[in-house]
This record gives C-alpha cells, sequence and structure tokens, in this order.
C-alpha cells in the first residue's frame, strides 16, 4: 500500500483546487521546493494513487450522465467491464454484488454514442443478461466537487491562495468539434503543459493557453483528480440505492452532500431516487454508516447496499487488478 504523507496530501488537495496549478505554485503554498513536489507528484502518479484529467462539465453544458447497471452470466462480468473501461464516453465502472453486477457512469459525447452504447450494443451481447439505465436529474455531489477526505491537507489560508475564480453564472458556451484533439490530451494528462498540447493539436501555444482558459473560465472544462483512495485508509467501498419521499428528496440529497464519506450522491430516475457512493475505513465503519447516519434521516423508505470489490476505472484513469499492481 502506498503511505501518503502530510506533503502528498497537501499536494493532492492543491491539485483538487487547482488541478493546473503550477509546481511552483503548489510548493510555495506547501513551503517545499518545487523540485520536491514535482518529484512526489510523478511519484504517486506512477504507483497509480494520483491523476488528473480536464473533463467536460455534462451539468453546465446542459447534457445528462446515465448511471448503467449490468447483470452478467457468470465468469464474463470482468470482460466486459474492462471493455467498457477503455471507451471513452464511460467513467467510474465497477464490479459489484459479489463480482456478477457491473456499473458504470455513461457521459454524453459528440454524436450518437451514448445511445448507440445503450440502446444496441449492451442489449445485443449475450454476455449481458439484464440492463438498467438511469439518468442523472441533479448532482449534489461529485464532478467538481470532490470527496471530502482528500482536501484536509491545507490550512483555509492555504486553500483560498489556489482557488480559481469561479464560472460566469449563465448558459455556458461549450467545446467545439475544433476542441476533439485537445479535449482528448487533456483527458489523458489535465496537466499537459501548452506547449505539449499545441504540438498535439498543431495550434500555437497562445491559442492553445486561451482556448484552455476560455473553457475552464466558462465551466464547460473542470479538473478532476483521480486518488486512490486506499492510500487514505479506505478498504470499503459501496454504492448505494435510496428510494426517498419525494418532498424530502432535496434535503436527504443535500445530507448526504455533507457526509465525509460521500464522494457522490444525485438524484436519478427509476425504482430508487438518490444514488450514493460511500467510502468507509472497513465494513464495521459501513455498518455504522448505514444504522446512525442513514438511519437518522427523516425521508429514507428504503436502501440497497452493493459493495464495490473492484474498481476497474474512475472518471479517466484505468486501475490495473490488484495482481497487476
Amino acid at each position: 500500500m502506498f503511505n501518503l504523507d502530510q506533503l502528498d496530501r497537501q499536494i493532492i488537495h492543491a491539485l483538487i483546487i487547482d488541478g493546473r496549478a503550477p509546481f511552483s505554485h503548489i510548493a510555495a503554498v506547501a513551503g517545499a521546493s518545487e523540485q520536491t513536489v514535482a518529484r512526489r507528484y510523478r511519484r504517486m502518479c506512477s504507483a497509480g494513487v494520483l491523476r488528473v484529467a480536464a473533463l467536460p462539465d455534462a451539468r453546465r453544458l446542459g447534457h445528462s450522465d446515465w448511471l448503467v447497471r449490468l447483470q452478467c452470466v457468470p465468469d464474463a462480468s470482468a470482460g466486459v467491464a474492462e471493455a467498457l473501461a477503455r471507451r471513452s464516453d464511460t467513467s467510474w465502472v465497477s464490479l459489484t454484488s459479489g463480482g456478477t453486477e457491473i456499473t458504470c457512469v455513461v457521459k454524453p459525447e459528440h454524436g450518437h454514442s451514448r445511445q448507440d452504447l445503450l440502446l444496441r450494443q449492451l442489449p445485443a451481447s449475450r454476455r449481458i443478461v439484464a440492463i438498467s439505465a438511469q439518468s442523472v436529474l441533479h448532482m449534489f455531489r461529485g464532478g467538481a466537487s470532490h470527496w471530502p477526505g482528500a482536501t484536509q491537507a491545507l490550512t483555509a489560508e492555504q486553500a483560498a491562495s489556489l482557488t480559481v475564480p469561479p464560472p460566469a453564472p449563465g448558459p455556458a458556451k461549450g467545446p467545439t468539434p475544433g476542441d476533439r484533439v485537445l479535449l482528448a490530451e487533456l483527458a489523458r494528462d489535465g496537466r499537459l503543459s501548452y506547449a505539449e498540447l499545441a504540438q498535439a493539436t498543431h495550434w500555437h501555444e497562445s491559442t492553445v493557453r486561451r482556448r484552455v482558459e476560455e473553457l475552464r473560465a466558462a465551466g464547460t472544462l473542470y479538473l478532476d483528480v483521480d486518488v486512490d483512495e486506499a492510500a487514505f485508509g479506505i478498504a470499503t467501498h459501496a454504492n448505494l440505492y435510496l428510494s426517498v419521499a419525494p418532498a424530502r428528496l432535496e434535503a436527504v440529497g443535500a445530507a448526504l452532500a455533507e457526509h465525509p464519506e460521500v464522494p457522490f450522491v444525485a438524484a436519478t430516475t427509476g425504482r430508487s431516487n438518490l444514488t450514493a457512493t460511500v467510502l468507509c475505513r472497513d465494513d464495521h465503519a459501513l455498518y455504522g454508516y448505514l444504522t446512525e447516519r442513514i438511519a437518522g434521516i427523516d425521508g429514507v423508505n428504503a436502501v440497497e447496499v452493493a459493495l464495490i470489490i473492484r474498481s476497474v476505472k474512475r472518471a479517466a484513469m484505468l486501475v490495473p487488478p490488484a495482481s497487476a499492481a
């Protein structure tokens, strides 16, 4: 297991605030040398603990993500999950329920790739025996709003010095077809230099810088930091599917978003109208969370718990099997 020290945690916290913050700025905030910060960052990336990716914000663009659950025939789920993980329009691919179920997020993309995947490719697979897909109606926490457990290393003053201005209110102008190569490179590595991006896009460096800054200022491009929670002592991951009284949906979603155990919670379509991901130290801590925190929230009528036994892909980072780590 990778052991994080205080400086590692400060670097992660700084990148969550601004994923493209220069190493020199992070070093000044953390009180370390620029070379040390850069070396620590590369070490965490090489170990699979950390990855920064720049991704389009579906909500700002007026699109909806889909939460998909797939039931597979025996021994097929790992292969199907890995095939899904290789797609650019999927994220958060996991094996749950003893390894017989796959969960993933299907993200909107150019053309009809989402409809093609949900309506034609997945139903046609003989290895998949059941599919359910719920549209994300409202996200209370997730996306650019990161897991609180990774954002405790910097003081309020240090964090404020790294904070970037919020996006301008109102309708956001999104990426164009001409941004395709730029977005693909930023999804691969959100910290690529403007010179590297210019080489990939065949644009002038000043053009690349201006376009990235425009997309970030509009809020249509955000920096997502993939973090391996095991490095923070997290051993138990679970998806919760909650049935909540409609009159209490907003209050319950907002309450869960304040829990430090919850990196993601959203209102969805489907039988359960609220979905959350929970990170706990171990199974006993998950039991305590369910019986003390969830049980104490008025309006929750039922909860289905599905343990995540293996993460195959995070927001943008493929996760190797334990045997390959």
